[in-house]
């Protein structure tokens, strides 16, 4: 029962996405509004992690099942892609890339201001007990 009231809470949600997709003006889908949804009632504590997070880890677990149609239309497309095929691969090294060395920098801002902050507590409290 715990599961079908959280997986309620998620459509909810994603349902509440999908009419502000109708409503605004902006070419964004339902979904990403969902997921900004979301994760806003997350932050500001309106919803709890564990309101929803029993189903979203079993959505987690079977996400590999869920693109098994979509893998299946790309081969039947196949002839399509196949004169594209080296931009295809190309993009994709490069976007890979992208993805890693943005994620590596933003990694290590967050490590460089933990440590910071981490080396100025330790003066803070260094000076208080001299």
């Amino acid at each position: 029962m715990k599961y079908i009231f959280q997986t309620g809470i998620i459509f909810a949600v994603t349902l509440i996405g999908e009419i502000l997709a109708q409503l605004i003006p902006i070419p964004i889908p339902g979904s990403i509004y969902g997921l900004v949804l979301l994760f806003l009632l997350l932050l500001t504590g309106v919803l709890k992690l564990k309101h929803v997070e029993g189903a979203g880890n079993f959505f987690l677990t079977i996400l590999p099942f869920l693109f098994i149609s979509n893998c299946v239309s790309l081969m039947d497309s196949m002839s399509l892609l196949g004169e594209h095929v080296i931009v295809i691969v190309i993009l994709t090294i490069v976007s890979t890339l992208v993805v890693m060395v943005v994620t590596g920098g933003v990694a290590q801002v967050f490590i460089n201001h933990k440590k910071k902050k981490a080396a100025a507590a330790k003066l803070k409290g260094g000076a208080k007990h001299e």
